[in-house]
């Protein structure tokens, strides 16, 4: 069992970037594939990206990619999300999750076992 505790969100102008972080108990990081999702008020949860075990493959929401990058150290048992050239409908609670299992499509919220207790972000016009 792992636990995930996110930071690193707040309150940012338009264009501005943020650095969220995902920090994971137990000594197991490195055997999970590790993701973001986000859920904006009164909309449900959507994925935002994921990353492979060993970092070498990340997958990424459309309308993130080109803004958004995710990476891990592993020496860390961290997971992050960088956030550049944020707009207003970034807005949302940002949550961080892990699987042990590969799949070819890490978007359905079925497929990921643990969840963080979500980190707000922010981002006025």
């Amino acid at each position: 069992q792992v636990q995930l505790v996110e930071s690193g969100g707040g309150l940012v102008q338009a264009g501005a970037s943020l650095r969220l972080s995902c920090a994971a108990s137990g000594r197991t990081f490195s055997s999970y594939r590790m993701g973001w999702f986000r859920q904006a008020p009164g909309k449900e949860r959507e994925f935002v990206a994921a990353i492979t075990r060993s970092g070498s493959t990340t997958y990424y929401a459309d309308s993130v990619k080109g803004r958004f990058i995710i990476s891990r150290d592993n020496a860390k048992n961290t997971v992050y999300l960088q956030l550049n050239s944020l707009k207003p409908e970034d807005t949302a609670v940002y949550y961080c999750a892990a699987t042990g299992t590969s799949y070819s499509d890490y978007s359905p919220l079925s497929r990921w076992s643990y969840w963080g207790q979500g980190t707000q972000v922010t981002v006025s016009s």
